[in-house]
């Protein structure tokens, strides 16, 4: 395949139509309209449509930019990848990889497993280009719109202007046929991280921009090196302060350069430069071609607040974070799985506006926790003194010899999803002795289960789930009907479920997090911690 070609793709996946709304006289008002269409965006309106709730997607182009951008897609972002119909291929296609390694100059520090337990459908990570996972999503929603789920995704369809009413949003939108205007019940932004949405409103970010700088290029090359993360901190090849390399599909490698602070990015982006950086790396027995080069600095930065009454932020349109840990994309993947039940819910009258609030409060609770460990990891990258440098190179001296500093070198902590701790929708923990990893608030981890494996059965709706107790095959309360789901106390189940309770009772919410376990399955229980769980305590 034409390296053009690997990079565009996926460039049309939506391209321009007219639509029906163009000619209305007055504007056609919609349940949802999303602004913005990166994978946040298009996932919102999978997650949205597949419910059944009609949605809108506007993008001002018809579909990914150039450059494969993000790379790194996580363990949870593809097991809601997986829900929404579209997990396998992105695994299909992806490189999978669960080892990094870790090197001082031309030493190896030491390397870590990021999955080492058995018993997942789905490894640490991929690498696969963001015009892959795009295209993975658009196609699922071809197939769901053929199937009678109401999405439709608008190309050029630029959103020049917002007003915000009490119950509802205008948009104003420019188009090649001309301008014409909707309105929304809800608007959710997800138009990236320089949000013209968030412009429009007047509101912004709060956090820290880090100047140092750093060099991308994606090449494709034949060479020996095993599909890894390696990671050096100044490498003997003096290409940079450090660099990161990862292997991609199609044989493209992305490798990341640290330049500094005060450079000269047009210098530096000329291909002899960008070559010369190469070529000290990688030698000069191998041959290379470049793809794409790109020199960012990047913020550790959101929003104070990701709703603002009928408007609704997500991805890089509410926080920012380096790129340091593969945060980005999979904190705003989180964001829709997050989102997409509370304002369905909602929407079908079932549980109270109120419930939106929830999203507000433990999206920013995982962004809070990215933007530290990103900080945390771009200053141990990128130290800002002679003292922290001096400090940096004495624990990767350790590390290479000694196990107890090796959880202090911070080449970038890698993405999983946040626990919930002590939020609104949780119930207090009732299940003594239970494991720390399944307690409320936390991300069911997935285990084998028959044929397949438990997050399959517990899809996308309110569960019930048995550990070695039986529960009702139904309950109804609060206008939803649980599922029940009871399964042996064995395996990976019961490690992971379990611990030393002999038994167990747990609410799991649409997105796979606990809502409240119990030793025994008690109706009254399960009844209010439901309650809590869509906010109609």
């Amino acid at each position: 395949m034409p390296l053009d070609d690997r990079y565009q793709l996926a460039f049309t996946l939506y391209p321009y139509t007219r639509s029906t709304d163009q000619g209305a006289s007055v504007p056609v008002r919609h349940p949802v309209v999303v602004m913005g269409g990166g994978p946040v965006g298009i996932a919102t309106a999978l997650d949205l449509g597949l419910q059944g709730i009609p949605v809108v997607l506007l993008d001002d182009h018809e579909g990914v930019g150039q450059g494969s951008r993000a790379i790194c897609f996580a363990k949870r972002t593809l097991e809601i990848a997986h829900r929404y119909g579209c997990g396998q291929p992105m695994l299909d296609k992806g490189v999978v990889w669960n080892l990094g390694k870790v090197f001082h100059d031309d030493r190896q520090v030491f390397e870590f497993n990021l999955l080492p337990e058995q018993g997942h459908r789905y490894p640490a990570f991929i690498n696969l280009q963001q015009p892959y996972f795009e295209r993975f999503l658009v196609d699922r929603v071809r197939e769901a719109q053929a199937q009678g789920a109401p999405i439709d995704l608008r190309g050029k369809n630029r959103v020049d202007t917002v007003e915000v009413k009490d119950d509802h949003v205008i948009l104003d939108i420019t188009t090649p046929d001309g301008p014409y205007r909707i309105a929304a019940d809800w608007l959710i932004g997800c138009d990236g991280a320089s949000s013209p949405l968030r412009k429009m409103m007047g509101l912004d970010f709060e956090g820290r921009v880090f100047e140092d700088n750093f060099l991308i290029a994606d090449i494709t090359m034949k060479a020996d090196f095993p599909t890894e993360r390696w990671f050096w901190f100044e490498p003997h090849f003096k290409s940079g302060d450090s660099a990161l390399l990862h292997k991609q599909p199609d044989g493209v490698w992305r490798i990341d350069f640290q330049l500094g602070w005060d450079i000269d990015r047009t210098e530096e982006l000329k291909e002899e430069n960008v070559r010369r950086r190469l070529d000290a790396m990688l030698g000069p027995d191998v041959d290379y071609e470049l793809v794409w080069t790109s020199i960012y600095r990047f913020q550790c930065r959101r929003m104070k607040t990701f709703r603002k009454g009928r408007v609704i932020f997500a991805g890089d349109a509410a926080h920012q974070v380096s790129p340091f840990g593969a945060r980005g994309a999979n904190s705003g993947i989180q964001d829709v799985d997050n989102l997409g039940w509370k304002l369905g819910l909602v929407l079908n009258g079932t549980a109270p506006e109120a419930l939106l609030d929830s999203y507000d409060l433990e999206r920013r609770h995982g962004a809070d926790e990215n933007i530290l460990n990103s900080s945390r990891s771009t200053d141990f990258i990128t130290p800002k003194s002679r003292i922290s440098h001096v400090f940096r190179n004495a624990v990767l001296d350790l590390a290479e010899h000694h196990a107890f500093a090796r959880p202090l070198v911070n080449s970038g902590r890698l993405s999983v999803p946040c626990v919930y701790d002590g939020l609104p929708l949780n119930t207090p923990d009732a299940l003594p002795y239970g494991p720390s990893r399944t307690r409320p608030g936390a991300p069911c981890p997935d285990a084998p289960l028959g044929q397949g494996f438990l997050l399959d059965h517990l899809g996308g709706d309110f569960v019930l789930l048995g550990v070695g107790v039986d529960v009702p095959d139904t309950l109804s309360a609060h206008g939803l009907v649980l599922r029940g789901l009871s399964v042996p106390a064995a395996g990976d189940i019961r490690g992971r479920y379990l611990g030393d309770a002999p038994g167990a009772v747990y609410l799991i919410r649409p997105d796979q997090h606990v809502a409240a376990r119990w030793p025994t399955f008690d109706e009254a229980a399960v009844r209010a911690a439901l309650a809590t769980a869509i906010a109609k305590d």
